[in-house]
This record gives structure tokens, C-alpha cells and sequence, in this order.
């Protein structure tokens, strides 16, 4: 680990760096005795996000989700930590705890997010797991939403915890946990705007809810892609009608569909074909691909569970759409990308009877590069779809919103630093750089408020994690190191900046 600043530059500097060892001790301590059991708890309640449960008030899940963990951040009676839940009319609900700085007069704020609401359940779950049924095994804890993000606002307090055992100085602390973020945030830039006065001048920015290239170091994420999503509908007729008697007569609707997502992408490729939704990829990114590729290699690829098949005696392998390692990367987090993450108007398989469907509707999921607007890609999406359709078919999109992406600030020399000594400290390798395809809405307004902040964009969502489909885990022996990293990360911010200050000083003549 490298020396502690105060040693290195001389006097007057609040006592740095924790003992890195005894801080993992105690949050390895806080996890196994408390925090495994709340998110067992946490993930048995199906606090699905409001774009999937229009009567969440009703349920009252995220009501019962954000409450619990209110009620356990009170019960570890962290120094100086005030907590409440805010509510604004017609909004779901937010967590809002502040602490106070300690052995440093900095103005900064460090701002911790999270977020309690979840994905739906998906099928395909292990048969001895599901979404609402946890499990630990092996250090791993199925279900849903333990991972995403359930486990931020405990890792949290357990990490400011950390900081208290030893003493060591750290600038004030805010937390934010939200409950829509799985439905795209739209309810947070009002709790952000109401609660600006009170989150301070924010130095620092700590999102606990991304991923990790692998569980052997420390991740910070570079990037986030964007996304703009709908309904796409096709109708042709007012109701089915006999296959037999229509076909060849009534265009189907299915055809229509292929012909109008013609428009949108090259199926061949995948490649997106309006240029308007790509970017250029900035250098510093195609070069920390590069870095990030040589340390991962296939693994890239390979962490997905691909289909497998008898092929003559061999098994065989669907394949990805590229095996160079950069390319995978790139691919992911910088190109845009179509996906059909729904369809309505088919009859299970087992009820399809030789009937011509009246309509065709799919759930479109088009992911959008960091550096494109998400407002101009939907207006244009919906232009390109809906004109001039095929036989005059009723074409509709109905936009269910969208995020712009996000490109992180460049990271600044003390930023690095700490987050390259946590690493090594908590993990014995230097902390890898790594931008994702997922969004994460926050990070832009967040970004565009306080622009003057580093990110520290980090997750447990490693390899096979697989956040939103079936079988999501929380790696427990990750996300502990990651917890007391972030503490480290947080005692480095005072001692980096009154180091400063004091390299500002004037030199005694």
C-alpha cells in the first residue's frame, strides 16, 4: 500500500489511510453477523419497481423495503448520522441520511447512492432458487435484487462504520437511496432539486450499484451506456381470422414487423443503421478497452451463459458476435444495440391454432452510446418507425422513456491514487477501468449538477451475477472488500486535499 500523504508531504494533516486489515476485519464482521441476513430478508419482499407494478402504492413493498433499511441504519447509531425518509406528492419515496464531517474543516460532500426497488422475476430460475426465495451457498446470495442494488445502503453504513472504529477523518457524508430506479429514475430529479441545499457541495460521488470485470480487484466504471425504450405495434385486422382463408391476402403483421425494424437495424450485423445513434469512441476509452481486454481476454465473452448443443457426437456452442476481446468490450459499452425484450399479440405454443394474428406488438430495449442524446434518439426513433408504413398497417411506438448515457470525468490524480491503493490493499491488484453497457439515469444528472466531482461508479455484478435475469447473486466475499475499499477511498479525500492546500502554501523565505 502506498505511504500514507501525511507522511509524505509533513505536518498538520488529518490522520490518514485505514489500517486496511482491521477495516476488512470489521466489515467481514458487519456482513456475516447482520447484513447477509437483512438481504435474505430484503430479497424474500417482491419490491418491483413501479414501471412493473402500477400499484406499488397498493403493495406497499417498497414502502416495507425502504423501511427496513431505515430502521437498521438507525439501529447501528453511527456518530452524528440523522436519517429520514422524504416524500414528495405522487413520488416514490427516498432515503436521506446525513453525517457530519469529523477531524476536517473540507466543504466537500461525499454523496453514497443506492437504490431498493427491483427487476421482475424472469423464468428460468435454478429449480431450488427463485426471485422472492433467497439462498446462500458458497458465499454467494441468490435472488432478486440483492446484488442490484439492494446491498448498497447497508455496504454504506458499514463502510462509514469503518471509518468511525478507527477514528479517522472523513469529509460530511449524504446518502440518497431511491426506489425507481429500475423504471428509469423519473422520480428522483425532483428529490435531487428539493434536496440540493442540503447535499452541499459534492466532491465525490459513490454508486455502489455497477458491475466488475472479474472478483480479483477493484472496478471503477467509465461509462454507462444510455437507452431508449417502447412498444412497437403492428395491427392489420380488428381480430384473427383463418390462416387458410387470409394468407397470401392479409399481409401479416409479423412481416410488417420485420420490414419496419429493417429500417432501425442491419439483422445481418446488428449494427444499428441510423448514424445519428452512434459516436465517436473517445481515445481514452478505446485505450482503457485495451488495457481492460488484456487483463480479462475471453472472459469477456465466455461469462455469459451461452445455449449448448449436441453437434455428432461433439457439443457445440452458439457463438458471440465477435471473440476479439476489445471489440466484445467496445461492443457493449460504446455501440448501440437493439433487443427485443418483449412481444404480445402470440398465443402460446400450445394454443396456436392456424389463425392469422391480428396484430404484432414487441417491448423494445435500444441501448445507446454514452455520448448520445436520449431526448433526439427517441423523437427519431419513433419518426423512423411510424412513417409510411407497409399496406398502410397501423404502425404505433409508444415511448416508455429514456436515459442519456454518461462518460466519467477525467479521473484526478488523487482519485487514482486512492482507488489503486484500496485495490491493492484489499485485493493485492491495482484497480481495473471499465465502462458498461447498463444505464444508471443518476449519473448523468449528477454529473451535470456537480461537475466538479469524482465518481466512483463500482459494483458487485461480476461475472455470472447476472442482474435482471434468473439466477442473480450477491457475491458476499466481493461485495466486503468493495465495502471496506470505499472507506478507504472516503479517509483519502481530507488528507488529499489539505495536502494540497499545503503545497499552496507560500514557501518561508
Amino acid at each position: 500500500m502506498n505511504a500514507p500523504l501525511h507522511r509524505e508531504i509533513g505536518r498538520d494533516l488529518p490522520a490518514a489511510f485505514l489500517d486496511a486489515e482491521r477495516a476488512l476485519s470489521d466489515v467481514t464482521r458487519q456482513w456475516d453477523g447482520d447484513i447477509v441476513r437483512q438481504l435474505t430478508d430484503y430479497i424474500a419482499i417482491p419490491a418491483k419497481s413501479p414501471g412493473f407494478d402500477k400499484e406499488w402504492q397498493a403493495n406497499g413493498y417498497l414502502e416495507t423495503v425502504l423501511r427496513n433499511a431505515a430502521a437498521w441504519v438507525e439501529a447501528q447509531k453511527v456518530a452524528g448520522l440523522k436519517l429520514e425518509i422524504v416524500r414528495l406528492p405522487g413520488r416514490t419515496p427516498v432515503l436521506f441520511f446525513e453525517v457530519p464531517a469529523t477531524g476536517t474543516d473540507m466543504r466537500e460532500t461525499v454523496l453514497m447512492y443506492g437504490h431498493l426497488d427491483k427487476q421482475p422475476e424472469f423464468t428460468g430460475w435454478r429449480n431450488d432458487l427463485g426471485p422472492w426465495t433467497p439462498k446462500y451457498e458458497n458465499g454467494l446470495l441468490y435472488g432478486r435484487g440483492g446484488a442490484d442494488d439492494g446491498y448498497a445502503v447497508y455496504a454504506s453504513t458499514a463502510a462509514i462504520q469503518a471509518l468511525k472504529a478507527q477514528g479517522v477523518a472523513h469529509p460530511r457524508i449524504v446518502g440518497l437511496i431511491e426506489t425507481c430506479e429500475e423504471s428509469g429514475s423519473y422520480d428522483l430529479l425532483p428529490y435531487v432539486d428539493a434536496l440540493r441545499d442540503r447535499l452541499g457541495d459534492v466532491g465525490l460521488v459513490i454508486c455502489l450499484d455497477s458491475g466488475a470485470g472479474n472478483y480479483d480487484q477493484l472496478w471503477l466504471t467509465t461509462s454507462l451506456r444510455g437507452m431508449a425504450s417502447g412498444t412497437l405495434k403492428v395491427e392489420v385486422l380488428t381480430e384473427g381470422v383463418h390462416s387458410g382463408d387470409a394468407s397470401g391476402l392479409v399481409p401479416s403483421s409479423f412481416r410488417i414487423m420485420r420490414q419496419v425494424l429493417d429500417r432501425l437495424e442491419d439483422s445481418k450485423t446488428g449494427r444499428l443503421l441510423p448514424q445519428s445513434f452512434h459516436c465517436e469512441v473517445p481515445a481514452e476509452r478505446v485505450a482503457q478497452a485495451r488495457a481492460t481486454a488484456a487483463i480479462l481476454g475471453e472472459e469477456v465473452y465466455k461469462r455469459f451463459p451461452w445455449a449448448h448443443y449436441d453437434c455428432g457426437g461433439s457439443t457445440a456452442f452458439a457463438l458471440p458476435v465477435t471473440t476479439d476481446p476489445v471489440e466484445a468490450l467496445l461492443n457493449r459499452t460504446w455501440k448501440p444495440t437493439l433487443s427485443v425484450t418483449g412481444a404480445e399479440g402470440f398465443p402460446a405454443l400450445k394454443d396456436a391454432g392456424n389463425v392469422l394474428r391480428p396484430y404484432t406488438a414487441f417491448k423494445l430495449s435500444l441501448r445507446l452510446p454514452p455520448l448520445v442524446d436520449a431526448v433526439s434518439a427517441i423523437e427519431e426513433l419513433k419518426t423512423l418507425l411510424e412513417d409510411n408504413a407497409p399496406y398502410q398497417a397501423k404502425v404505433t411506438f409508444e415511448s416508455n422513456g429514456g436515459a442519456t448515457g454518461w462518460n466519467a470525468p477525467a479521473t484526478a490524480p488523487w482519485f487514482e491514487r486512492a482507488l489503486n491503493a484500496a485495490s491493492k490493499a484489499h485485493f493485492g491488484a491495482p484497480c481495473g477501468y471499465i465502462g458498461q453497457g447498463g444505464t444508471i439515469p443518476l449519473m448523468n444528472m449528477l454529473s451535470e449538477g456537480f461537475p466538479k466531482a469524482q465518481m466512483m461508479v463500482c459494483g458487485v455484478l461480476g461475472p455470472k451475477s447476472n442482474a435482471h435475469g434468473p439466477n442473480e447473486f450477491l457475491h458476499v466475499p466481493y461485495a466486503k472488500k468493495l465495502t471496506a475499499a470505499v472507506a478507504e477511498v472516503i479517509a483519502a479525500l481530507p488528507v488529499e486535499r489539505a495536502a494540497q492546500q499545503q503545497q499552496q502554501q507560500p514557501v518561508p523565505a
